[in-house]
Formats: C-alpha cells, structure tokens, sequence
C-alpha cells in the first residue's frame, strides 16, 4: 500500500521514493507519495521524475488504483527504462499545486461562511466551485466575498488531525457534504481544521491545503448560478472582485 506523505505535509514537493512496480501504460506504483491523488474534487498532480543518471520523465496524471490501496502515477513515454526497485526523485509541480491548495482551502472557506449541505464541489487552478443545497436565500457575491476575505485575513492556522470511525459516527455534523461520505477502512479519518482547536472549521477531507489562511491570497465570488430548485452553484476565483 502506497504511503501518502502528502496526508501528513502537503509542502513536500520533491522526495525520493522506491519503485515497487510498472504496470500497462506507464503506471508507476511507488512505497510512498508526495504526489495527490485525484480524489474528492480535487485533480491529480502532475511533475516529473528524476532518475539517477538524470533522466526525466514527465508525469501526466496521478490516480488511485481500483482498490484504493495504491497511488499510481501516470507516465505515458520514458518509463519502459526503468526497473522495480530503482530510487527515483519526485518532483511534483509546485506552481499548479500550491495554487490548488490555495483553491481547496478557499473552498473549506467558503463553506464556513455559507454554513449549507454541499452537494458537490471541484477544485481548479484558476477557479472552483462549490454547489450548496440552497434552495431559498439570496446570495450577493460582494457580501460573500468581504466575508471569505475576513478569513483569510485573520491568518487563522489550517492543519490536520486523525479521528476513529467510532468518533466521526458521534459527530456526524463534521460531515458537510450531502452525497459523499468520508472514505472508510483503515479504521482512522482525517481532518481537516481552521483556527485554534479547529474552531473556525472542521470537516473530513483528504486533499491538500495551505498552512494558514493568509497564503489563499485575495480571491472572489465570480458567479452565483442556480443549478435547480435547491442547488446554488458558487464559482471561487483568484483576484479581487470586479467592479460591477
């Protein structure tokens, strides 16, 4: 079973790592990753590895395996070269990384200050978006925005901690999305919290964050779009907001 390192350090950027197989189509399957796995709304790293004689080989995409059990990164071209067992360096993609990670924590954002059942999110490098079950108010994209920038600005600390399944089933209300439950099977859940103690926010996810709330820069509401009845579609963006 493939080791995220990023569960525990989303900064690691670059790390070596021992190739434990190549599967069809240039799958590499490594003991350990800093690279993210898609998953929950968020796409997979892409980066490169490096070889010990220096070779490169670019990394398209990385993914889960069918049983969840592994990371597999994707390598369409370079990998025929390389043998179980090589030490390799992996070097993720910082810039597109650290911009999502400002993106998904301004989403956690964002769902503190619309305190609604999420009924679907992604995350994108240059915009994101959250949809709530919202089927009545009114929302004003100036207002929400001056709201999420409050929190940013307060440089609240964002990290992480483990629960058990028994402790999420006492607390129930961590939950926040409406159609995806928190993955189960390892016994332990992770959290992830915003502010001292996890007052401001706390909420299950495995994706990949900044360390305090100032590093998600300025960012806005672009666009408020009604996708039903019920369902409010949020769309965040980097930036101040535009004047109208």
């Amino acid at each position: 079973m493939t080791n995220p390192v990023y569960q525990e350090d989303a900064y690691l950027s670059t790390m070596e790592a021992r190739l434990e197989r190549i599967e069809d189509g240039g799958r590499l399957i490594f003991d350990r990753s800093n690279f993210f796995a898609s998953g929950g709304g968020q796409p997979g790293d892409t980066g490169m590895i490096e070889t010990a004689d220096g070779r490169q080989i670019a990394i398209a995409d990385t993914v889960y395996s069918d049983d969840r059990r592994d990371i597999v990164l994707l390598a369409p071209e370079g990998a025929e070269g390389l043998t179980p067992g090589d030490m390799l360096v992996l070097h993720v993609d910082w810039k597109r990384r650290y911009k999502l990670m400002r993106m998904h924590t301004a989403c956690h954002i964002l769902s503190v200050v619309l305190p609604y059942p999420i009924t679907g999110a992604a995350v994108g490098e240059d915009e994101s978006r959250v949809d709530f079950d919202l089927p009545d108010a009114e929302a004003d994209k100036a207002e929400v925005t001056a709201r999420m920038m409050e929190v940013v600005a307060a440089n609240h600390p964002v990290f992480i901690r483990w629960i058990t399944d028994e402790e999420l089933d006492a607390n129930p209300g961590l939950v926040k999305s409406a159609n995806v439950k928190p993955p189960r099977g390892t016994g332990r859940i992770r959290l992830v919290c915003i502010g001292e103690d996890g007052s401001i926010d706390t909420q299950p996810c495995g994706g990949t964050h900044v360390g305090e709330t100032q590093e998600v820069g300025e960012i806005h509401i672009g666009k408020i779009e009604k996708k039903g009845r019920s369902n409010r579609r949020f769309r965040i963006r980097f930036g101040p907001l535009p004047a109208a």
